[in-house]
């Protein structure tokens, strides 16, 4: 039976991470939610999102937490498997963040984690969920860390990445970020940029982003900046399509400095508009600025 256009995203991750509010953004944008599944009951949803009777919506979004069994939350990703088998487009999203945020996330709302009870700590509780979902995380289609974000970008990245990614066309996300804030989990690729000449030492330049005219026209004066903007340009043109072929729904380019504030986000406005021109779906996300 035909199933075309119809769409199953799975959301799970870490409880304060963000999967409330990505639920809620998909649900705004026509998607119908159901948080905490029991991962037992996905099989008889799956058998009734099949069926083309004209009384289930053609876009569902559901919720997953590790208040299932363990072994439920490792079988995950198989059974997602199953569904494609099936010809239903289903895609795995995990949301993540650090140990520190978390923690501070719980305390500020006064929210009790659904793992912690008297013997259980928030930290160790925190611990306990990051381990439980661990095979789902490395899993995700798409993992997207909200340690650094905003409610606002979180919102963005649901409705220009997730909601609105056209069918059969991979989802290019290109970071800047400071490596003094540490390294985007959410990343495929990594690259370190803190080899290039850094503007911040020139103090006419220093109170300038990357994307302004003084720090692009600096740096593309710089005979390594060019290099390297020609080699990353060149190893990504090679293996986009690579990642393309393997039916891979997302892909996530992180390019590093020291502050995230000149180099790499010269660098990534130069390689969007770059992948920009060839008909990529690019979206950019300039963390530290």
């Amino acid at each position: 039976m035909s199933t075309t256009g119809r769409r199953l995203i799975i959301v799970s991750g870490l409880s304060g991470a963000g999967k409330t509010v990505v639920l809620n953004m998909l649900e705004d944008l026509s998607y119908y939610t159901i948080d905490n599944l029991p991962i037992s009951l996905l099989s008889e949803l799956v058998a009734q999102f099949s069926k083309d009777d004209g009384y289930i919506p053609d876009l569902i979004a559901i919720g997953i937490d590790a208040r299932n069994k363990k072994s439920d939350l490792d079988y995950l990703p198989e059974r997602i498997k199953s569904l494609l088998d099936k010809k239903i487009s289903a895609e795995l999203i995990y949301i993540d963040a650090n140990d520190e945020v978390l923690t501070k996330r719980f305390s500020e709302t006064r929210r009790k984690h659904p793992l912690s009870n008297d013997q259980v700590s928030l930290l160790d509780a925190i611990h306990q969920e990051r381990e439980s979902t661990l095979e789902i995380a490395q899993a995700a289609d798409l993992r997207i860390d909200t340690s650094f974000m905003q409610l606002n970008e979180l919102r963005d990245i649901v409705r220009e990445r997730i909601a609105r990614k056209e069918k059969a066309i991979m989802s290019l996300q290109i970071i800047s970020f400071g490596y003094k804030n540490g390294i985007p989990k959410d990343s495929d690729f990594v690259f370190d940029l803190r080899c290039l000449p850094n503007p911040y030492w020139k103090k006419h330049l220093r109170q300038y982003s990357g994307k302004d005219q003084p720090i692009v026209d600096f740096l593309l004066k710089q005979e390594s900046v060019i290099q390297m903007l020609s080699d990353l340009e060149a190893f990504l043109e090679s293996w986009i399509p690579k990642f393309e072929t393997d039916n891979r729904s997302y892909l996530s380019i992180a390019c590093g400095c020291t502050g995230g504030q000149h180099r790499s986000v010269f660098i990534v406005e130069q390689l969007a508009k770059k992948f920009t021109s060839q008909g990529k779906q690019v979206i950019i996300r300039h963390r530290d600025l």
